[in-house]
């Protein structure tokens, strides 16, 4: 199955476009070692997210993002220029550190035909469930589900906070949205928390956060250190897990509650 969609009956739609780890056998066959390990991975996320507050709509890709990332800009264009990131299809892991054997990059038609095949397949059924709210509601909100490890020099300096949101300086939603996201964050006890730091939000919130159209747009990066054992095997860690859903039970409750002044 290329995308996993479930239909809720609240104003809610999670994101999950990095929790997938399946591989295409024609695809995962050409990486290298780097590259089948997967390290990339949101791990949990979307297990995670579940079950914290009911009606909430989900659509989730199963692929993983190294076969192609569903939260990039379709075309290719960089989203932090002049930062280190990864691309579309990507060519390195986040250590920088190549992900196929030499000479094996895919070329602009395999680029291409991936685009065609779980890009926008995943983006027409995240239109698509956000529309049907959005006509249930007069609204709909998208709330993007993400995680990295905390440390990471290649594409940032220093420790990265726990809640990382991105509203592309508050572009993609409405500021009642962001103001109390952010603040829900800030009074989450032993946590540390960035509005619009190293990351703004992704293609996706940036592309669906129309307020003016009626979807409002919030990216969530949380830093792994919040919940998971940062390196293989990557396992949960159930006491962080059960401290931080409480913190995200908060903020899906008021987004399934917002409504529009």
């Amino acid at each position: 199955m290329i995308v996993e969609v479930t239909h809720g009956t609240s104003p809610l739609v999670l994101g999950l476009p990095h929790t997938g780890t399946d591989l295409p056998e024609d695809v995962g066959n050409e990486f290298n070692e780097v590259g089948q390990a997967l390290a990339d991975t949101d791990w949990h996320i979307h297990k995670l997210y579940a079950g914290l507050v009911p009606g909430i709509s989900t659509v989730r890709t199963p692929v993983h993002r190294y076969v192609i990332d569903v939260n990039r800009d379709p075309g290719g264009q960089s989203l932090y220029p002049g930062q280190n990131t990864t691309t579309l299809c990507p060519l390195t892991d986040f250590d920088g550190r190549p992900i196929y054997p030499a000479g094996m990059a895919p070329a602009a038609d395999e680029i291409e035909a991936r685009r065609a095949a779980y890009h926008a397949p995943y983006h027409a059924a995240l239109e698509a469930e956000l529309t049907r709210v959005r006509d249930m509601y007069g609204f709909a909100v998208l709330f993007d589900c993400h995680s990295i490890r905390a440390r990471i020099p290649f594409l940032f300096e220093g420790t990265l906070p726990d809640f990382n949101v991105g509203t592309n300086n508050g572009a993609t939603c409405d500021p009642g949205i962001e103001g109390a996201v952010v603040d829900i964050c800030a009074k989450a006890t032993g946590y540390s928390h960035v509005l619009n730091g190293r990351f703004k939000g992704g293609w996706t919130t940036r592309h669906y956060g129309r307020p003016g159209d009626g979807w409002h747009a919030i990216q969530m990066e949380l830093a792994q250190s919040t919940y998971m054992q940062e390196c293989q095997p990557w396992t949960c860690q159930a006491d962080k897990v059960a401290r931080l859903r409480r913190h995200l039970t908060e903020i899906l409750t008021f987004l399934s509650d917002w409504r529009p002044a």
